[in-house]
């Protein structure tokens, strides 16, 4: 039997970088039906009240029925360090992120920590998102089992470390390719699941491995492929030290065939010319992740400037260093950049980015991140008025955008009163 949610509804038909907020697409009494995990229709809620009366019918009253958010950069092996006090990026690494991973290696530490993850962003309605696992095997396997037990989607793939990290902390060349590609013939495409060839970031991984990994991604160029890129001056500097010979941070991945339309890189703050310019002629994704960029004190991504120039950005959560696993808390602080760099973002653009903007990033915009007939039916329903200080605003506004935006800046899994997963209800 079909289910017919019924509410305000706010989807995209555009880029609204593009077309400014007309973008979005709002109806104040809409309708989604859903119907084996699928999205049959949407418009307004009378008419498909009446063109569906077997329906189980889900009247949500004013709040807002939105595709789930998506958040395109998470570590989750970091959820138990989530804000942890006091350091950069690669004091960060070695004080807090090293020493949580070396735990991953114990199966059963892995599958809890998948489980808090997953019950964390499914309470902040995320409903797909993208993640680093660690150089164990068992830490894929324990997220991708998790998430295969609620039939999310989710893209992930094992960490691949061959040097600069500690002892037990490190793979080889070899055993990355091998442990990858094993792990990608098990998951890539089973269910929701994604596989995703995951080079932690340049500093960790010799040339070798990386030449491995650039090997494995042209091997299955279908899958997507995550690292770090030009997050704080102190890792730039160190690279260059490393790769002496390349013309800059992203020309070392560049020369390992790590680069082009399926490539995701995670903040991407601190970007020469050369490299804007090939990332738009490689069609490579930007992540953004504005919470652990301020947290860890990485810098301002330059959200304006690389939008104009027509580059793809989605939006990350990126916890642990990421302090916040909600992306409207990610939405707000991605604001609040934005002004610094004397740009506000409308809240028709932080919602895209948080929902349309990084499903396509990831590759996924024909199956998520809309409200329309085909797509999965991965969906949140939001109350706008979830405090009394966002009610009290809200009730003031005379457009959806003045609405939505105290719940952008104010909100968090509060505001999440309803997830549907795959068409079921959580």
């Amino acid at each position: 039997m079909p289910d017919l949610l019924i509410g305000q509804t706010l989807t995209f038909a555009d880029d609204p970088f593009k077309r400014g907020p007309e973008a979005g697409v709002h109806d104040s009494r809409g309708g989604v039906l859903i119907e084996d995990g699928l999205i049959r229709a949407v418009g307004p809620a009378q008419d498909l009240r009446a063109r569906h009366p077997q329906a189980r019918v889900h009247d949500y009253g004013a709040r807002l029925i939105s595709p789930g958010f998506v958040d395109a950069h998470i570590h989750y092996p970091q959820t138990a360090i989530i804000a942890s006090w006091g350091k950069r990026l690669i004091d960060w690494l070695n004080s807090y992120t090293f020493p949580e991973e070396m735990r991953f290696g114990d199966p059963a530490h892995a599958a809890q920590a998948a489980e808090s993850c997953i019950d964390l962003m499914l309470a902040h309605g995320t409903t797909t998102f993208c993640s680093y696992a660690t150089i164990h095997p068992a830490s894929v396997e324990a997220l991708f089992v998790a998430a295969q037990a609620r039939n999310l989607r989710v893209l992930a793939g094992k960490t691949c470390m061959d040097r600069n990290a500690p002892d037990g902390l490190r793979d080889t060349a070899q055993s990355a390719y091998d442990d990858s590609k094993t792990l990608l013939g098990r998951w890539h495409g089973q269910g929701r699941a994604s596989y995703v060839i995951t080079p932690r970031f340049a500093p960790t991984s010799s040339p070798e491995q990386l030449e491995a990994l650039g090997a494995l991604w042209a091997e299955f160029p279908d899958c997507l492929m995550q690292t770090h890129l030009s997050e704080q001056s102190e890792e730039i500097a160190w690279v260059r030290a490393l790769f002496p010979e390349a013309r800059d941070y992203l020309d070392v991945y560049e020369r390992f065939g790590l680069i082009g339309r399926g490539a995701l890189f995670g903040h991407a703050i601190h970007l020469e010319p050369r490299e804007r310019a090939r990332l738009i002629e490689t069609g490579a994704a930007l992540i953004h992740c504005p919470t652990s960029n301020t947290f860890i004190g990485s810098g301002l991504f330059d959200m304006a400037g690389l939008k104009s120039e027509g580059h793809r950005v989605g939006l990350a959560t990126d916890i642990g260093g990421g302090s916040s696993f909600s992306m409207l808390r990610t939405m707000a602080t991605a604001y609040e950049i934005g002004q610094l760099n004397g740009g506000a973002l409308h809240p028709a653009q932080l919602w895209w980015l948080a929902t349309a903007g990084s499903a396509a990033a990831l590759g996924l915009e024909d199956r998520i991140g809309r409200l329309q007939p085909g797509m999965e039916a991965d969906l949140i329903v939001v109350d706008l008025a979830s405090t009394p200080a966002i009610g009290q605003r809200m009730r003031r506004a005379e457009t959806l955008w003045e609405a939505l935006f105290p719940t952008i800046m104010m909100g968090d899994d509060r505001a999440i009163v309803a997830t549907w997963v795959n068409g079921t209800p959580i």
